[in-house]
């Protein structure tokens, strides 16, 4: 049977409320739902037999929701404790969530002033499907990479 749907994207967080306000106040993500999880279930999900995490549920403000109801989980390990962060991109399954934003100039210098690291200044896309538009990478304050995308034909910020 074939895949129906992308139900969410998941990425281990350091600091649930910082990751909150980055993603709630930086991408305008809204929380749906947060809640602890200390149980057989997720333990055994996990792969880890004494886990003990946290969880947010953000879902896009005005978008129509995946059949989970958000679009992105963050969780944020109480155990076993968290290793360090891998940041380079290449790295074989190393991956980023991309997200379309109206003013990729303004969007990348809230998220700076929020904890960002750009990994490049916007930059015109000028080969591909996405000819036209404007695109910067940049690591969340966890080092999650993200990718913001200003489709072709939308008014540029300060480009």
């Amino acid at each position: 049977m074939p895949v129906r749907s992308v139900f969410h994207v998941g990425f281990v967080v350091r600091d649930l409320d910082a990751s909150l306000r980055f993603y709630c106040e930086g991408l305008g993500l809204v929380l749906r739902h947060r809640q602890q999880q200390r149980n057989a279930y997720t333990a055994s999900l996990v792969g880890y037999p004494d886990a003990a995490l946290e969880i947010a549920q953000l879902r896009l403000s005005d978008a129509e929701p995946p059949p989970s109801g958000h679009v992105l989980e963050l969780i944020c390990y109480e155990r076993p404790p968290s290793g360090p962060v891998d940041l380079e991109r290449s790295t074989i399954g190393a991956g980023h969530l991309a997200f379309v934003v109206d003013d990729v100039f303004e969007s990348a210098e809230r998220l700076r002033r929020l904890g960002a690291q750009l990994i490049n200044e916007p930059v015109r896309i000028t080969e591909g499907i996405n000819a036209g538009g404007w695109a910067v990478y940049l690591h969340d304050p966890d080092g999650v990479c993200l990718e913001l995308l200003q489709p072709s034909g939308a008014e540029v910020g300060n480009g």
